[in-house]
């Protein structure tokens, strides 16, 4: 009784984080807001939102494959993110050439922010936790830097599909129709269509054998299938909700606030407001985390990472197109071809280090260290030279953070060949659905 009394008292307070929202949003009275009390409401209705979804993940779990509830957990957690792009690709089409600029440099930040901090960051908390809640996922045995989290061989699918949108994203600058630099059809049929195969993939999969869970989602899965899967459809349907709708005032409000503060907008565009757009997917992994479901934190974030590096991609130019009443590739300039280059190069990076399904304290400050450097850097030239010099420099910039990235990434493949067999041979299982990682593990 008092754990029921504990889930229903956790899940109330939840809901009454997005309570102002609600009334906020359905008296349209959003824009009547101060810009403080406008973050405030809806950044509450974010954090809210985050724990439903979370919660409603982890009931799933007990109806469906592990892998599909965490790949639905992350299409809804990165939802804002999709929402921002969409606008600002949209008004591209409108006829806005510099907001075509800001739909990729958003794009861009968002996935590099996923790794550079989600990746690295998790990583590190789920370490630093694992010394008092002892999360078998988490190897403490050697020394500091080499501590490292396990991750579960079931991601090789995932680590495949990223892999090839990896490489696919390497030639998105050269523009394959036309000859010009723009996402084109091409780029959507290739990446929307890897990410439809993927979720083909996972969802053939059995549902594993449930997880002991505490708290709301063992409250949940106590209830009968028939009013289980209710609930669940309507937590996320609800988070859901939340989260489309009040990221992108949130995300809005801390740019105003930035710009008003002398920060330069098109750096606020790249970077802070998907890094607003992008904490449902940080709160709910940390949650995770804490609850030492590190598995599951990493599966969700990787999972993310290749919905926002194939979806959201590919989707651009659809919506550019709408907008512009025919078909049409989006633009951009030569200083956004080089962020997805270095954007596919930190990808690259992160993928060696997942290979081996594991990435150490050592790793994840590489990670961390190499992603504040290069936006600390463009930061300083923007503020320190005239726009047109601050550009020219930060292209060089940004291709030496490319290189670097690219180097580390193939001298890491170079001595990990056996690993890239490894994930091979799990995903060969995988997608023919003969076996599961465990017996791969035992095969090999």
């Amino acid at each position: 009784m008092a754990d029921a009394r504990y889930s229903i008292g956790s899940l109330a307070v939840a809901a009454l984080f997005t309570l102002p929202w609600v009334v906020v949003w359905g008296t349209g009275s959003v824009h009547g807001l101060s810009t403080g009390l406008r973050v405030l409401v809806s950044g509450a209705a974010v954090l809210g939102a985050s724990f439903l979804l979370a919660w409603g993940a982890e009931t799933a779990e007990k109806d469906v494959p592990r892998a599909f509830a965490l790949a639905v957990l992350a299409v809804l957690a990165v939802a804002p993110e999709y929402a921002v792009d969409a606008l600002y690709a949209y008004q591209a089409g409108q006829g806005d050439a510099a907001a075509a600029d800001l739909a990729v440099a958003n794009m861009t930040g968002a996935n590099r922010i996923l790794i550079g901090l989600g990746w690295s960051g998790i990583a590190l908390f789920s370490i630093y936790k694992a010394r008092s809640s002892g999360d078998s996922a988490v190897d403490t045995s050697t020394g500091l830097l080499s501590n490292s989290v396990k991750l579960d061989e079931s991601i090789a699918t995932e680590i495949l599909f990223l892999t090839a949108a990896t490489l696919w994203a390497f030639l998105v600058p050269f523009g394959i129709i036309g000859g010009g630099r723009g996402i084109d059809v091409v780029d959507m049929l290739v990446l929307v269509g890897l990410y439809a195969t993927y979720i083909f993939v996972i969802v053939r999969g059995d549902v594993e054998e449930n997880e002991a869970h505490v708290g709301v989602p063992a409250y949940l899965q106590g209830f009968r299938t028939q009013l289980r899967i209710p609930i669940v459809l309507g937590l996320f349907a609800y988070s859901g909700f939340l989260i489309f709708t009040a990221v992108e005032p949130f995300a809005h409000g801390l740019e105003a606030i930035g710009v008003a503060n002398g920060i330069p907008e098109f750096f606020m565009v790249q970077w802070f407001a998907p890094l607003a757009s992008e904490s449902p997917e940080l709160i709910v992994t940390a949650y995770l985390v804490n609850k030492a479901r590190t598995t599951a934190s990493f599966n969700a974030l990787i999972s993310s990472k290749l919905n926002q590096w194939t979806l959201l991609i590919g989707t651009l130019v659809v919506v550019y197109s709408i907008a512009l009443g025919r078909y049409g590739a989006l633009p951009f300039g030569q200083k956004q071809a080089v962020e997805i280059w270095l954007t596919a190069a930190q990808s690259f990076f992160a993928l060696a280090i997942l290979i081996n399904f594991r990435i150490s304290v050592k790793e994840a400050l590489v990670l961390l260290v190499l992603f504040l450097s290069q936006v600390v850097g463009e930061f300083v030239l923007i503020r320190a030279l005239s726009e047109a010099a601050a550009e020219q420099w930060s292209i060089t910039l940004l291709f030496a953070f490319t290189g670097v990235y690219l180097l580390l990434g193939l001298a890491m493949f170079a001595t990990r060949l056996d690993d890239l067999k490894r994930v091979a041979s799990l995903s060969r299982r995988q997608f023919e659905g003969t076996a599961d990682a465990t017996e791969v593990r035992a095969d090999d």
